[in-house]
């Protein structure tokens, strides 16, 4: 006998599994549909980003340092307070526009990973004069290396900043009594000259004139391929403010006292150099030459105090080379991140204060403030620097 619970029927068996392999379908559908993709992995900062926080940490970590032992006493807070304002200032100068003001600094050195040029990050702070200034000096350092690489205005904030770092550690080293560290030249420092490398640029006179015309243009537009116009803008402005400090340098020299009158008579020399050079790294660029002008209006206090007034002039040339900086890649670039830093020691000598990111105009007043506690080092209580209100 047929048992009647056998279903011979092929149509129904058919059924059967099709209605089971759909039920299939919707329940693994569901668990791929409830199962969260992974997130992608955060794409890497920009390298002139990462140098920014790099510097950002470094400054806060600095300032935390002094006021640390200017707190506990270990350190005449004389010295140390220029160097606590410097670095306030820096590092207001360096939070990113858009981050919040309530984590934006405090948290940027931790959001990026360092560029390599970074200085290894210590095991602790800086427990004595000493070691805050050859932390400062290796920020320095850090800073002006990065900016060899960084984007045109990054390059020139980190310049600033890496120079200003330099001359504090020289200065609160001095003032010390402790040995000045490696790298903080003085206002002696030798500027590299200009490249030894031919011009490419078509010449109007001499044998190169005969040269086959079709290649000059060639050789032309690859040099305007790395030397665009604002860079050649640059080199002439610096040459136009070197020729006016060689012509400052002539008017005050027979003025100066005998001990004013040495290094005066150095500093010339090095303003010949700087101006020689950069109308040569101009040539390069397929630049016009810059005339040399007969004269050049001084300040009515200018033979009166000649000294003060060398300050000012040597002052006045930070911005051209910061312009260079910003503008400029490669060779030019170092070079005038050397002339940079020789001419806010210069100044310095003269007793000029170059700033707290030298090369750069700042108005503190219009910087983003830093939190509240910001940099303090753990359980101290004070008061913040004016500079940082």
């Amino acid at each position: 006998m047929k048992d009647p619970r056998q279903d011979t029927n092929p149509r129904m068996r058919t059924l059967r599994y099709a209605v089971l392999a759909l039920a299939a379908l919707v329940v693994l559908s569901l668990g791929f549909a409830l199962i969260p993709a992974e997130e992608p992995a955060p794409a890497e900062p920009p390298f002139s980003e990462q140098a920014r926080a790099a510097a950002l940490g470094a400054a806060l970590d600095l300032r935390a340092a002094g006021l640390g032992l200017a707190s506990a006493g270990t350190a005449d807070s004389n010295a140390l307070d220029p160097v606590v304002t410097l670095l306030t200032i820096q590092a207001r100068a360096l939070v990113s526009p858009g981050s919040d003001s309530a984590s934006g600094p405090a948290n940027a050195s931790a959001q990026t990973s360092p560029p390599a040029s970074a200085p290894p990050a210590s095991a602790a702070a800086p427990q004595s004069t000493a070691e805050l200034i050859q932390a400062l000096a290796n920020s320095g350092t850090a800073r002006l290396k990065d900016a060899e690489t960084a984007d045109g205005g990054m390059a020139r904030l980190l310049a600033g900043t890496g120079t200003a770092q330099l001359i504090a550690a020289r200065r609160l080293a001095v003032a010390a009594g402790i040995p000045v560290p490696q790298g903080t030249a003085g206002p002696g420092a030798e500027v590299p000259g200009a490249a030894a490398a031919a011009s490419p640029c078509a010449s109007t006179t001499g044998p190169a004139a005969s040269a086959p015309a079709a290649s000059a243009p060639a050789a032309q537009e690859s040099t305007l391929a790395t030397a665009p116009p604002s860079t050649r803008q640059a080199l002439a402005a610096a040459i136009s403010a070197e020729q006016q400090a060689v012509y400052g340098y002539q008017a005050a020299l027979p003025r100066l006292a005998p001990a004013e009158a040495a290094p005066a008579s150095d500093f010339l020399g090095v303003h010949k150099g700087l101006a020689a050079a950069a109308a040569e790294r101009l040539r390069s660029a397929c630049g016009g030459s810059v005339p040399q002008q007969p004269g050049y209006v001084l300040g009515p206090g200018f033979l009166a105090a000649p000294a003060a007034a060398l300050g000012k002039l040597e002052a006045a040339t930070l911005a051209s080379y910061g312009d260079v900086v910003a503008v400029s890649q490669g060779q030019d670039r170092k070079w005038a991140l050397a002339a940079l830093q020789s001419a806010a020691g210069r100044a310095l000598q003269w007793g000029v204060d170059p700033g707290p990111v030298p090369g750069l105009t700042l108005d503190a007043g219009q910087l983003p403030a830093l939190p509240a506690g910001t940099g303090l080092p753990a359980g101290a209580s004070v008061a913040p620097s004016p500079a940082a209100s």
